[in-house]
């Protein structure tokens, strides 16, 4: 166990964009996002983190970039670290990929996170890359394991080739033989003009290469992020459940490195929160809008990520009969006042020795200001207990 006293943690916000029925505009969106961007920037927050998803007409999820919501982000900020919770690189070009990367550290300054993902919904890779159909578990994880070799490759070396399963760099037979292009058999071959190899430009601020984060949520994804310099980012599980998963990382980890890695070291956690005067009035304002949510995700996830080691979901008729407030929030939700957030973050530390954590509130059907009206008794009753400061975090 970890000692029970106030420590630093990166605190940072989980900007899981929604807008159920489309009623707002995505300027009016945007403009959201860019007010909560900036007071949590104000009040010492770490990072803000954009997800991508495509196609949902429901409005559930309706940022299909979260480079892109980056770029503006950066443009109206100075410390605040951009992070994607995650960009799904199974449909993605990798090498194009590689370039938005390093754009955007360029653009915001060595601010960017990078983050991983290999897909949630059939609907999306079907029309965006059938490689990537997750009915095919194998090939999605073969796919994606090529996609994160080429992105670093492309950001460490000057030149690249590449033969694999899903892509070739260059690709066979491409004559290059321009007046102003220097030959040079670094990239080429200077009998046939066959280019050999290809460069991306720019490179990336922050070597080698920004952090990189894999949203997570089997032990083997776990193992192998840990053996393959990549961070990870937890959402759902309890804190037993939790515990096991981050000694999984912990044990791949030190094995690869060669050196004792700490419990909680290249950890993030999730967690839905709603900071409020009374635990009465955070369910009342922010407890329906995340119970939809979750019966949204949990459809396709199920319960199963909610439940503690070798316990079982009672049988019922629908899958998600078990699934309302006073059921899920000891399980997962930092939802009541700030004495009660201060209590469950220092548990999370306490048991996990937590660094790093990642917080939403702009819960469907939540208005905006109800919202910022909960950050904002966060920022000045609960952050002050836990605030480090910008932080700089390792590959």
């Amino acid at each position: 166990m970890f000692n029970n006293v106030d420590k630093m943690v990166g605190i940072g916000y989980f900007a899981n964009i929604s807008n159920p029925g489309l009623v707002k505009s995505y300027g009016q969106i945007l403009n959201e996002i860019r007010d909560l961007a900036v007071t949590i920037e104000d009040a010492g927050w770490d990072s803000i983190w954009f997800t991508e998803h495509h196609f949902g007409h429901e409005g559930f999820e309706v940022c299909p970039n979260a480079i892109m919501m980056c770029a503006d982000i950066a443009a109206r900020t100075t410390n605040l670290r951009l992070g994607q919770a995650a960009n799904i690189v199974t449909f993605w070009n990798p090498l194009r990929f590689a370039e938005d990367i390093a754009m955007l550290d360029h653009l915001s300054d060595g601010r960017v996170d990078a983050g991983l993902g290999r897909g949630v919904y059939g609907r999306e890779a079907s029309n965006l890359n059938k490689d990537a159909d997750l009915k095919d578990q194998a090939k999605n994880f073969r796919l994606f394991a090529e996609t994160v070799e080429l992105m670093k490759k492309a950001w460490t070396q000057d030149f690249i080739s590449h033969h694999g399963e899903f892509f070739n760099y260059s690709e066979p037979g491409l004559i290059w033989n321009h007046p102003d292009s220097p030959k040079s058999e670094t990239f080429m071959n200077l009998k046939t003009n066959e280019i050999e190899k290809i460069a991306i430009l720019p490179h990336p601020l922050q070597k080698p290469y920004p952090p990189l984060w894999q949203v997570v949520d089997s032990n083997s994804s776990i193992e192998w992020a840990a053996r393959n310099d990549i961070n990870v980012m937890m959402w759902i599980p309890t804190v037993k459940t939790l515990k096991k998963r981050f000694e999984i990382y912990r044990d791949a980890r030190s094995e690869t490195l060669g050196r004792e890695v700490a419990l909680g070291e290249g950890v993030a956690l999730v967690r839905d929160m709603f900071c409020a005067e009374s635990m009465e009035d955070a369910k009342r304002d922010g407890g329906d809008g995340i119970l939809k949510y979750l019966r949204w995700i949990c459809h396709w996830r199920g319960l199963g990520n909610h439940l503690d080691p070798g316990e079982e979901l009672p049988d019922t008729p629908g899958k998600l009969d078990s699934l309302n407030y006073d059921w899920i929030h000891p399980r997962n939700m930092l939802f009541g006042t700030p004495e009660y957030i201060v209590k469950k973050i220092k548990e999370l530390q306490e048991e996990l020795n937590l660094q790093h954590l990642l917080l939403w509130s702009h819960f469907p059907d939540v208005p905006h200001e109800t919202a910022m009206r909960s950050i904002k008794l966060f920022n000045e009753e609960v952050l002050t207990h836990f605030k480090s400061g910008t932080v700089t975090l390792a590959n």
